[in-house]
């Protein structure tokens, strides 16, 4: 390990710590997850259990971990776009960014469309909203403000985000009518036919405000109102149009994490308390306001952006510290393998399928001797590890050969 710390970071410095963080948080997505959900049927211990719980979405409201794996990227995206379109900017000015902005986030939003199985199926069989698609979104927009507006004004712009989305949750009247999957099949005592479910929405007459329930909020009627093509919920998408607002904001976070790490006239310890001071506060103000705006990440409610954000700011600040304070490196090495290529890893995973490939390698008889000879589920362990390797080997494969595809 290196003991002299490096040079404050300034617009052409690329922060190793970045990509650290981007590659602890696809880790959990790309077979670190699996590892510690099949360690924990191994060995049936308490920190394991624990750890294997925090690997799971909550149902609706609420958060663990895993919760935070998809805003924690779109933060991270807004923290590392104020280093490459600063630079761009200053080299090339206004125009060339506002173009390489519009051209990776079409990029990635038709790279979306693919993962979600592109034009397999028939229209309206294509789902036209997705993961990489709300990162598209929320990179073509935050990229763009920040193109044009100050500081303060991107502030003004995040605060009219988190409230507006509010405003509209909290007061525009739906119809008093359940789309959730669960609601429906009850209603109708089987899986209903999308007629069905028009019929059963457009026959509501009732109207409510303020609901936040599993396909009963703005947020979801609108999806079921106004948004085209396959829907991953079958009424609406957790991924939807109106939820993509504060998505924006949860990058906007990113962004000024980002234009305080690149501040040269800041120390780094200021710059690690304002970001945990900063972090710790947007946790307590979104746990605040989950008492009228519950924390739910299928709907990207206001309150989660700020437990979220405020989660993803104390996670930079311990990474920042480790790798570019004290220049501590070597441990997150195949972390930032896995943080320089994140898009090209999650495409092999869903195209190769790591997970399907190590069985041809550690399943089988192997499983079934682990299993048996040195403890029931060390099959499934071996499986999950095999797995993960497959991918970190890919990804030290791309990164030794320089091989990017970058956002």
């Amino acid at each position: 390990m290196a003991s002299t710390p490096p040079p404050p970071p300034t617009a052409a410095t690329r922060l190793v710590s970045l990509d650290a963080l981007r590659g602890f948080d696809m880790l959990w997505i790309l077979g670190g997850d699996a590892v510690i959900r099949a360690a924990a049927k191994t060995w049936d211990v308490g920190p394991l259990r624990v750890t294997a719980q925090q690997l799971q979405h909550k149902d609706w409201a609420g958060f663990a971990f895993y919760d935070l794996i998809f805003p924690l990227f779109v933060f991270i995206v807004g923290a590392s776009l104020v280093f490459s379109l600063t630079r761009l900017i200053a080299q090339h000015g206004r125009p060339e960014a506002v173009k390489r902005v519009l051209r990776r986030a079409a990029f990635l939003f038709l790279l979306g469309i693919f993962y979600s199985g592109g034009l397999s199926s028939e229209w309206p069989g294509v789902r036209v909203l997705g993961v990489l698609q709300r990162i598209a979104l929320a990179y073509a927009a935050t990229g763009l403000l920040f193109c044009y507006l100050k500081p303060r004004a991107l502030a003004v712009c995040g605060i009219l985000m988190l409230l507006g989305y509010w405003g509209l949750m909290a007061w525009v009247p739906i119809r008093e009518v359940t789309l959730s999957r669960t609601a429906l099949t009850a209603h109708f005592k089987a899986e209903p036919t999308g007629a069905q479910v028009r019929e059963l929405y457009e026959g509501a007459t009732a109207r409510v405000t303020g609901r936040y329930e599993p396909g009963l909020n703005v947020s979801n009627h609108f999806d079921f109102e106004y948004l085209p093509g396959k829907k991953y919920d079958g009424a609406y998408d957790p991924e939807g149009v109106l939820s993509t607002l504060p998505a924006v904001a949860t990058c906007l976070l990113g962004v000024f994490a980002g234009l305080l790490l690149q501040r040269s006239d800041r120390s780094d310890r200021q710059k690690i308390l304002w970001l945990v001071a900063g972090g710790a506060g947007a946790v307590a103000v979104g746990w605040l306001w989950h008492l009228q705006f519950p924390v739910v990440k299928k709907i990207w409610t206001s309150s989660f952006v700020l437990v979220a954000g405020g989660w993803s700011c104390l996670l930079l600040a311990g990474f920042y510290t480790v790798v570019d304070v004290l220049h501590w490196r070597r441990w997150c090495e195949p972390l930032v393998w896995i943080g320089m290529n994140p898009i090209t890893l999650y495409l092999a995973a869903n195209i190769l399928g790591f997970q399907r490939i190590a069985p041809r390698l550690t399943g089988g008889s192997v499983k079934s001797f682990l299993d048996q000879q040195v403890a029931p589920g060390m099959g499934e362990l071996a499986l999950a590890l095999t797995a993960l390797l497959l991918m970190l080997a890919l990804a030290r494969f791309l990164y030794v050969r320089k091989i990017f595809l970058r956002l």
